[in-house]
């Protein structure tokens, strides 16, 4: 396949789309949505409509739907700690261009609910591919472009890497993502352990009760310091927020940043996945990365990871203060992406 050097800025001037009318007028001249298309609704006005509960693996599995039974599927993962909502801007704009939109609650999140009590309330990397894989599995979708930004990228860029068949094209912000417990043994300059302060807070039975008794406030926090530059509302941040009073969503998140310190187990079943994930596979189907401009988050510099997609593969740094959740604070861009790679 082709490859496309680590090129094109996308320049968002996110004044513009203050208004619905002013919206579909951006996303017209990209090229994704027709001029006359209906009003899209922005912010926490925008709707996913009436949610969908399927079982699937070990989960029963919320998710939003749109689009023709019969479009080209489309998966998009959020991340933490962020929701569905993410997407409530891109949904209409893709839906408007014939694909058949998936956004799921990853697990701990909004109405995903484990099937058994005894089921391990586990958040490591292989966990949630492999949730994405069985939501495939229970909605008779073999192939999908599959989005994500954060947790989602992550778990976007292992389905991508080892299913192949399963992904037709991956959108993935901040893009290579892949990592393990032994890699993250290695210490970081003390400016980016800085940035992780969290994590290690995580790590201790304090930030565990903190988390739980704060956990909107820590949201909150995330939110402001990882997109410095997005000032949502309280309407925005209180739909998003209703997705962590999922019964499971602190032992979920607690224990993905344990996991990844080494200081938590993972499930023996997915210690032969691990062991490949860990040797950092290579991606191979067409991969479109997008980066924001003010991302306020620990994230890696496109050079450092351009060689990990061997396939058509493209990079655009999106600009006009853009922080770490690309999809909600640039919607069109994201929306783009899909569309783009979809083309390939």
């Amino acid at each position: 396949m082709k490859r496309i050097p680590i090129t094109e800025p996308i320049d968002v001037d996110r004044r513009r789309f203050v208004g619905a009318s002013a919206m579909i007028a951006a996303a017209a001249e990209l090229g994704i949505v027709p001029a006359k298309a209906q009003t899209v609704q922005q912010g926490a006005a925008a709707s996913l409509g009436q949610l969908k509960q399927i079982d699937a693996g070990p989960l029963s599995i919320g998710y939003a739907e749109a689009g023709p039974a019969d479009g080209a599927p489309v998966i998009l993962l959020h991340g933490w700690p962020y929701d569905i909502h993410c997407y409530a801007e891109i949904v209409p704009i893709l839906e408007t261009q014939g694909f058949r939109v998936i956004v799921p609650y990853l697990r701990g999140y909004g109405t995903t609910r484990f099937l058994a009590a005894e089921t391990p309330r586990n958040g490591q990397q292989a966990a949630l591919a492999g949730d994405v894989v069985a939501l495939m599995d229970a909605l008779k979708i073999r192939s999908a472009i599959i989005a994500g930004c954060d947790w989602g990228a992550r778990t976007a860029n292992i389905v991508a890497a080892l299913h192949p068949d399963r992904c037709q094209a991956l959108v993935s912000v901040s893009g290579y993502l892949i990592g393990s417990p032994a890699a993250n043994r290695q210490p970081l300059s003390p400016k980016a352990e800085q940035a992780w302060w969290y994590q290690y807070y995580f790590a201790t039975e304090r930030g565990r009760a903190g988390y739980q008794a704060n956990t909107r406030d820590f949201a909150r926090l995330i939110w402001q310091t990882a997109s410095p530059e997005w000032k949502f509302d309280d309407a925005t941040f209180d739909r998003s927020a209703a997705a962590f009073d999922n019964p499971d969503h602190v032992a979920i998140v607690i224990h993905n940043y344990r996991w990844r310190l080494g200081l938590a187990e993972g499930e023996e079943r997915y210690d032969e996945i691990e062991r490949t994930l860990a040797a950092a596979p290579a991606i191979s189907v067409p991969t479109i990365t997008l980066e924001g401009d003010v991302n306020g988050a620990p994230h890696p510099y496109p050079q450092a990871y351009a060689r990990k997609f061997t396939g058509r593969y493209e990079h655009r740094t999106v600009r006009g203060g853009i922080g770490h959740n690309l999809p909600q604070e640039a919607p069109q861009a994201f929306a783009q992406a899909v569309v783009d790679v979809s083309r390939t």
